[in-house]
């Protein structure tokens, strides 16, 4: 499951209703089921909006269940996409781009996060990211492309110091700032 770059949240729906959407994508009952209000319907709408509600809770939103997702400051619209991508159940979570438009505090707020769900959830995460502190404070394992080209791979450290990553991405001020 992957959020961010393009947010599709509905904007007039819930935050609770926003997350229930992604959940409903493992739901095993048909439309048919809920027209005739059938007990199995209503079995799984429960679950549903159970699991939703945990995974608010998960990301700081549970407090705003009922508010328009629509009126959501940035931060939390964010947070709102990785529940809404949580509620699938994936094997691991792809961020692209998500400190994007972020201010520092924001910025910092986010790599804890992350690493928060990485942990969590026993997710792995996808990262696409040019902001190389993010890259170094949230990643484990880093390949490094240049115009598509694997140019390095390895532990952030390993990649702090490479000549290749430096010249194309880090350059010296990120050397001296870390």
């Amino acid at each position: 499951a992957g959020p961010f770059q393009n947010r599709r949240l509905f904007s007039a729906a819930s935050v609770l209703e926003n997350v229930m959407v992604g959940a409903r994508v493992r739901q095993s009952t048909s439309w048919w089921h809920a027209l005739l209000s059938l007990p199995s319907y209503w079995k799984e709408e429960r679950e549903v909006r159970d699991k939703a509600m945990f995974l608010l809770e998960a990301v700081g939103l549970q407090k705003l269940a009922g508010e328009e997702s629509g009126g959501l400051p940035y931060g939390a619209q964010r947070r709102l996409e990785i529940a809404r991508a949580l509620a699938t159940d994936p094997s691991f979570l792809l961020l692209d781009e998500p400190a994007a438009g972020m201010n520092p505090n924001e910025t910092q707020e986010l790599m804890g996060f992350v690493k928060d769900i990485r942990s969590r959830f026993d997710l792995t995460v996808l990262l696409i990211e040019h902001d190389m502190k993010v890259v170094m404070g949230i990643c484990e394992h880093i390949w490094v492309l240049d115009y598509g080209v694997t140019i390095a791979e390895g532990r952030p450290e390993e990649i702090q110091s490479n000549p290749r990553v430096i010249e194309a991405y880090l350059g010296e001020e990120f050397i001296q700032d870390a």
